[in-house]
């Protein structure tokens, strides 16, 4: 379980996040929308330990997340930002395998092997594996880095708009792979995204979380948020939610 008590955080001296207070059970996906400049990402990077904030805690399982080491938060959360920097000389299994690292320690063995092996093939990089990073697609470099996050094995996975380079399919197979792991039966893991696209969000999440102006605006299961008064005060503009075809859209009121 995650709990955010009172978080306030600054930026350059703007406050950002202000007394901001939540629960997330474990399991499951989590969606983090809102307007931009509304927090969603520094309240990512506070729920991964890499912004101090000014006041409040974010606790895993009952744990600090900022009293504990990189080493420790290393085996508890894997955290995805946007822009992630690579060697250009690494291949997609290497930049995959890093994922490993805290585990491994530069020893890597069987059961590492196993994790960089299955992440590759539920991210359908198979094909990819050998080539350089530095060779890829956008979108295809966007799913090599959400399989070196799978890669880790964490508890907790978050996850900066993985979608933002990846076209239709590509979205939509990620979001799957990420239900799945969400919902694994032997090791569910507790997955929090920033996502913009508020079809998505309404498709594959389990809860949503939603933020503007750096106060928390809804919180709770997809259904309580994902509604046309909501969603329309969120972003200050007409929004309605209908069944097209089964599905649920966002579409201008």
């Amino acid at each position: 379980m995650i709990e955010i008590e009172n978080l306030r955080v600054e930026r350059d001296g703007t406050p950002v996040l202000h007394d901001l207070s939540l629960s997330l059970p474990s399991g499951g996906i989590t969606a983090l929308i809102g307007p931009n400049g509304a927090g969603k990402s520094t309240l990512l990077l506070a729920m991964a330990g890499l912004v101090s904030p000014m006041a409040g805690r974010v606790r895993l399982d009952g744990c600090d997340l900022h009293a504990m080491r990189p080493q420790a938060r290393a085996l508890r959360l894997a955290f995805l930002g946007q822009d992630q920097a690579q060697a250009s000389r690494l291949t997609v299994r290497d930049l995959v395998g890093f994922g490993r690292w805290p585990h491994h320690r530069g020893r890597p063995g069987p059961a590492d092997q196993a994790a960089v092996a299955g992440a590759l093939s539920l991210f359908g990089l198979n094909e990819l594996a050998e080539r350089p990073v530095s060779s890829l697609s956008g979108g295809q470099r966007q799913r090599s880095q959400i399989a070196m996050a799978h890669a880790q094995a964490t508890p907790l996975v978050l996850l900066d708009e993985p979608l933002s380079a990846l076209d239709p399919r590509y979205a939509r197979e990620v979001m799957e792979a990420l239900v799945a792991m969400s919902h694994d039966a032997v090791a569910p893991r507790s997955v929090v995204v920033v996502l913009h696209d508020l079809g998505m969000a309404t498709r594959y999440a389990d809860r949503v979380v939603a933020l503007k102006q750096g106060h928390l605006a809804a919180s709770g299961p997809r259904r309580e948020v994902m509604r046309d008064r909501v969603l329309s005060d969120l972003f200050d503009t007409g929004l309605k939610l209908r069944e097209v075809e089964g599905a649920d859209v966002v579409l201008p009121a």
